[in-house]
């Protein structure tokens, strides 16, 4: 008969702060057969062995399943958990299970179970005040012992929903980032283009211009459109820009105005000069429809 198979030993865990525990659980023969193991690399220096002095945090190896924000955040979930009556709360239930968890966080973190402790002593007196007697004597009105818990819980639950709700909206860095698009081109400038409303303001800026620098006189002269293009043609020959109010003479009489503005209008019909500005609203420039600009 073969011999019975002994029972294994458990090994005990690790217990969290404890660095010397963590070194000592690891197998001996893993370690001896592999001496240059690479166990880290700290700026491009390999370690094959843990440091003597290595610190490990208590709450390093710990995991954390339930987590609350305070001793009413747990009360709320104690309470909705067991589907309880927020306001008819069996106070004797209630404490026994609340008690438990600030049991579980006494042995863990002691610091963390102080604010604990003080809703606790708060419970075991709402539950010591609701083993008393009622009063009898006449007139008095017994106040319910729960009313200031159950009033701080619901109010509690009211702020907690309005947060999940703020937290439930689109957030940014977290559901959508920011879009950015980079986009590398060469713009070519685009004049605007001159209309008729522009000439006929410019028009009127010469005819007061005109006004106001001529002395009224009656004489009779013999005009030529023709002749006042070629001297338009002339005075463009150079090839730039000239500014539309240059081809006027402000100290001739108006019908010489109107002859030349009629001879640039007959240049821009035939195609023979172009009228373009900068910008909305600038001056007026004119030149040769086959010129270079300078």
């Amino acid at each position: 008969m073969s011999e019975p198979a002994q029972p294994a030993v458990p090994t005990p865990a690790p217990t969290p702060g404890a660095p010397s525990a963590l070194v000592a659980s690891a197998p001996s023969a893993l370690v001896a057969s592999a001496p240059s193991a690479l166990v880290a690399k700290v700026r491009g220096e390999p370690f094959t062995e843990l440091p003597q002095d290595l610190y490990i945090p208590p709450d390093a190896l710990e995991v954390f399943l339930d987590t609350f924000e305070g001793p009413l955040d747990l009360l709320l979930y104690l309470i909705r958990r067991a589907n309880l009556d927020i306001l008819d709360i069996p106070m004797a239930r209630l404490t026994e299970q609340y008690m438990e968890y600030v049991e579980v966080m006494r042995t863990k973190n002691l610091e963390l179970a102080a604010e604990y402790l003080v809703m606790a002593a708060m419970l075991m007196e709402i539950k010591s005040r609701m083993l008393l007697p009622p009063q009898t004597m006449p007139g008095a009105e017994d106040e319910d012992p729960r009313a200031e818990l159950v009033r701080r819980l619901l109010e509690y639950e009211k702020m907690k929903l309005a947060g999940q709700r703020l937290d439930a909206l689109p957030q940014l860095g977290r559901d959508f980032f920011p879009v950015e698009v980079w986009i590398e081109q060469t713009l070519a400038q685009r004049l605007p283009q001159v209309n008729v409303v522009d000439l006929q303001e410019a028009w009127r800026a010469l005819l007061v211009r005109a006004k106001m620098m001529q002395h009224h006189r009656v004489t009779r002269e013999e005009l030529s459109v023709r002749e006042h293009m070629s001297l338009i043609l002339r005075r463009l020959r150079s090839g730039g820009f000239a500014e539309f109010a240059e081809l006027f003479e402000p100290g001739r009489s108006v019908p010489v105005l109107i002859v030349n503005f009629l001879a640039v209008l007959e240049l821009v019909r035939e195609n023979l000069i172009e009228v373009t500005q900068s910008e909305s609203f600038a001056p007026i420039y004119v030149k040769l429809a086959h010129a270079q600009s300078e």
